[in-house]
Parts: C-alpha cells; structure tokens; sequence
C-alpha cells in the first residue's frame, strides 16, 4: 500500500532540490507522483516549490478534478496526465526550467549528440516538443509523440518535462540533461565542440542495449547516430581569407570548412596575429 504522507514529503523534497539548483524561480515548475490507477499528487499553484510542506500537496483524478488539498492544484497538471494516460509504468513527473537545457530551445537549437558518454547512455537524443500555451490540452498533446522514446522533453521556449518511476530518476534526467547542456555551451565559448567517433558511439547504444534501456530511437537502424552535428563547430571562416596562409585562402575561397584540426587553428593564429598588429 503507498504511504501517502511518505510521497508528499517526497514531493517537497523535490521541490526543494530543483529551486535549489535553480531550476525554478518564484512559484515555477509542478511535481507529481501517481498513487493509484485514477489518483495522482502533485504540487499546488502559486506556490514556491522550494517551500513546500506535505500540507500543501494536492490530490486528483486522472481527469484533473481534485479531489483534496488546502490549496489549488497546479494548472499545469493536465502534462503530468497525459503522461501517466500513455505510459501506464510512468510514477512520477517532474517539470521545471532548468536554464542551460531551456536556453536551446529558446535559440531553436536541437540538443546535439554524442558528445559525452554519459549523457549518451543515460538520455540519448533528447526531443523539442511544439510549443503551446502553458495549462491546456493542447500544451500536454504536445509531448505525446516523444512518451516511450525518451525520458525528458525540451518545452519550446519553456522548460522540460522528465518522467520515471521514481521522483528521485525524473529529477535525475533533469540534472544530466541541464548539466550536459552547459557544458557545451561552455566548450563552444572555448573554442569548437568535438564529438565522439561514430564507432565509439555505437559502442555506447549496444552498452544501452545490455543494460536494458530501449527507449533510444537510435537502436533503430534508419534512426541517425549524432543529432544536430552543425552546432558547436567553433570559429567560423571569414568572408575572404585575405592574409591568410595559402591553404586557408583556398578552403576560404571554396566555402569549405578545412576537416584538418590542425589547419583551423592555424587560421585561428592568424585571425589573432592581424587583430594584434592593428592594435599595435
């Protein structure tokens, strides 16, 4: 038998971890944990997720009704239904905004892949859904075409969704995907992104595979193994390769971007070199 209190203080307990990592801000994000075949927990409205109290938690039908709580359950609680609707094993939901993950899907940029070998294995290719307004149908429609083929959801311009059977799992695909997301945005500040070898990322879907997890569309044989393989090249060409080495003015002159590591950062040295003459 579940232990209701037990999962309300879960609930704020994972309230409490994603304001911590700034993940929400003021009354942000909602939790929610299915309890029953037609009941489910979840976070009230207006209500900062950092400070909530077992008290605070609502109950609902698989409708959206609710059925008890002091407070008004959260208006975005139709997301979290429709979840539990087409994956009967989904317990627990969590929404927030984490911003690194976030501010890709504000730059309509898909997440890359086969980056790092964690992410590769844990997540995988992490979808965008369509962006509708916040709190309707529509908006919880939006990531039916992704349940059962990932475990978190990029919201256009709004946040993510993660589900699991655990609160403790969806909140951990928050924090993989969000920490991963900074640091590409990290390593594209430093310079380019590089990514793993393609034989090393099937290396890593087949470790997926022995571990049991098969809810990565790559493990499909049409499905492409690197996701949005344009972002983070790093420094780009200039218009006209004037006063670069010769090699440089040709690959310049052809529109190609050299494949050769070496030869991009002597373009690179270069650009720096005429930069620091002006300046002199």
């Amino acid at each position: 038998m579940v232990n209701e209190f037990r999962i309300k203080q879960e609930i704020c307990e994972t309230g409490r971890r994603v304001y911590e990592r700034g993940f929400v801000a003021a009354n942000d994000g909602n939790i929610s944990y299915r309890i029953g075949e037609n009941q489910v927990l979840c976070s009230p409205t207006l209500v900062s997720k950092g400070f909530m109290k077992p008290d605070d938690i609502c109950l609902v039908d698989m409708t959206g009704r609710q059925l008890a709580g002091r407070r008004k359950r959260t208006s975005e609680v139709l997301l979290h239904l429709e979840i539990y609707k087409r994956a009967p094993e989904i317990k627990a939901v969590v929404h927030c905004h984490p911003p690194h993950a976030t501010a890709f899907s504000v730059a309509g940029e898909e997440i890359p892949t086969c980056v790092l070998p964690e992410f590769e294995v844990f997540l995988g290719p992490v979808p965008t859904a369509t962006y509708e307004t916040p709190g309707a149908q529509g908006f919880a429609d939006t990531v039916t075409p992704h349940i059962g083929r990932s475990k978190i959801v990029v919201l256009k311009n709004h946040g993510t969704v993660a589900w699991a059977d655990t609160l403790e799992r969806a909140l951990w695909w928050t924090e993989i995907l969000d920490a991963y997301c900074r640091i590409l945005l990290i390593a594209k500040q430093v310079g380019r992104v590089e990514r793993l070898p393609t034989p090393k990322v099937q290396e890593l879907l087949d470790l997926k595979n022995r571990f049991g997890i098969t809810d990565d569309p790559r493990s499909l044989q049409s499905a492409d193994l690197c996701v949005n393989t344009e972002w983070g090249r790093g420094f780009a060409q200039p218009d006209c390769g004037c006063g670069l080495p010769a090699a440089a003015q040709a690959s310049a002159a052809s529109g190609e971007v050299p494949a050769d590591g070496d030869e991009i950062e002597r373009i690179v040295q270069a650009i720096t070199d005429r930069i620091m003459a002006a300046m002199r």
